[in-house]
This record gives C-alpha cells, sequence and structure tokens, in this order.
C-alpha cells in the first residue's frame, strides 16, 4: 500500500534531500459479463471485496448470491452477475467522488432503512476513536479510514485513497461475513457527500458518523431513507443532522 519516493523538503531555509512514503493508488477496471463498467482509482488491498461492495451499492446485485463468478487478474476484474441489464440501464449521475467513480439516484426509488438501532455519543467516539489509529496515515497522509462497527465491537476498518472505496471494501467484506447490516453503522474519517450517503442507505446501514462535515444532497438522501448523520465528532463536540431518534444522548 505504500511506495518509496525520493523528495526534496524544505522547512524555512533548510533544505533537505529525502525519501518519503507515498499512498499507492492503481486502477481497476470493472467488467460485467463482458461489458466494461467503470474503472476504478483505489488502492491496491481488498479488490474482491471493492467489486463486490460496489456492485451491491450501486445496486447491480442484490446480494452477493447473484454475483456468479469474480476473476481479478493484474489491473481487471470481470464479474459474472444474474442480472446484467441493470448495468447498462441509463442512469443519472448526481454525485463526486474522490476516485473516479461516480454514483447515481434514481429518485423514485431510494431505499428505505428499516432499523432500530441507537448508539450513543460514547460509541460514536470510541469507533472515531479506533478508525484514526491509521499507521499508513500517518506515514502519508494520503488515505481515509471507514469502519463498520456493530453494537459490540468494528466488524472490520479498512483504508483506501478513497473514503467511498473504503466503504465499498467494508460493505463487501460484510456481504462475505453474512452481517446484518441494519445493527451496524459506520465512522468515517472523510466528509459525508451523498455518495458515502447513499451507499449506507442502500445497504440498509442506519446511521453514518463522521470527523468530517456532510453536504446538502447526503441530508436530503438521508431524510427520505431513514439514514442518521452525525458529523464533525470531535472531541465531545457533534452535530446531529438527520434523523436524531437513532442517537441517544445522555
Amino acid at each position: 500500500m505504500l511506495k518509496s519516493f525520493k523528495c526534496r523538503k524544505l522547512d524555512g531555509e533548510k533544505v533537505e534531500e529525502t525519501t518519503c512514503q507515498v499512498v499507492e493508488e492503481v486502477p481497476l477496471s470493472i467488467f460485467i459479463n463482458g461489458r466494461h463498467f467503470a474503472t476504478a482509482m483505489i488502492s491496491p488491498e481488498m479488490r474482491s471485496e471493492f467489486v463486490t461492495g460496489h456492485l451491491f451499492a450501486e445496486r447491480i446485485v442484490s446480494g452477493r448470491g447473484e454475483i456468479e463468478s469474480l476473476e481479478i487478474e493484474g489491473n481487471v476484474a470481470r464479474a459474472i452477475v444474474s442480472n446484467p441489464m441493470r448495468a447498462i440501464v441509463p442512469r443519472r449521475p448526481i454525485v463526486s467522488g474522490c476516485g473516479g467513480i461516480a454514483s447515481f439516484l434514481s429518485e423514485s426509488k431510494l431505499p428505505e432503512i428499516k432499523s432500530d438501532l441507537v448508539i450513543g455519543k460514547e460509541q460514536a467516539q470510541e469507533a472515531m476513536k479506533a478508525i484514526s489509529q491509521s499507521e499508513v496515515h500517518i506515514a502519508t497522509g494520503g488515505v481515509h479510514s471507514v469502519g463498520l462497527f456493530d453494537d459490540l465491537e468494528a466488524v472490520c476498518i479498512i483504508e483506501d485513497i478513497g473514503r467511498h472505496n473504503a466503504l465499498d471494501k467494508a460493505i463487501g467484506h460484510a456481504l462475505a461475513e453474512g452481517v446484518d447490516f441494519s445493527r451496524t453503522f459506520v465512522a468515517c474519517t472523510g466528509r459525508i457527500s451523498s455518495d458515502m450517503a447513499l451507499k449506507c442507505s442502500v445497504a440498509g446501514i442506519p446511521i453514518i458518523v463522521s470527523r468530517g462535515a456532510t453536504t446538502s444532497l447526503a441530508i436530503s438522501i438521508a431524510e427520505r431513507t431513514h439514514l442518521c448523520i452525525i458529523a464533525f465528532l470531535r472531541g465531545k463536540r457533534l452535530s446531529v443532522y438527520t434523523n436524531p431518534e437513532r442517537f441517544r444522548i445522555g
């Protein structure tokens, strides 16, 4: 996940020739039933989980069982799915991402999250602490962390150059483990944008927490899908933007 590069560091008048650790970024072209679907720029680990989670979050498949086969060779992933027409129906792009993939929204078909999960402030704080201890981020400053948590512990904590890529990988991992998404929540280091809100909503994850900001479209999606957005979690401070009944203050 890391590569070393020569660099010249300046600190005031001091110049130093040194070697720096840089996070690795690679392309992954996804083909569905022989047709090119997308090319993502991702961190190279957990490619299978990424493809699985991405196809699920983009509603190309409704479960892991609809992926009949998945082969990854080099920077190419080839999936055979039971309903390939979902991948070629024209859809309207709505969101921005930092990893090269656009998500799409069918306004008339937004999912509805069905969950009675409620978390407290300490749970949110502990989750944020857990995802903030990334050695790769400390070394490079170049990755986002996303954690999927249940009532007791972290299901997984994933790092990637893109927060949405990391969420796809977390979803893919959870699908393979048979995790009940309705009993989980997400913590992330980056902005809660519309693509993050939509991916959580499609998976049925009821709560997303971030130390960063959120966006107006993410809030709009969350209000309509019953997703709870908690942003700006820093120390004792946080802001609950949607569905506050999912967050226990006391």
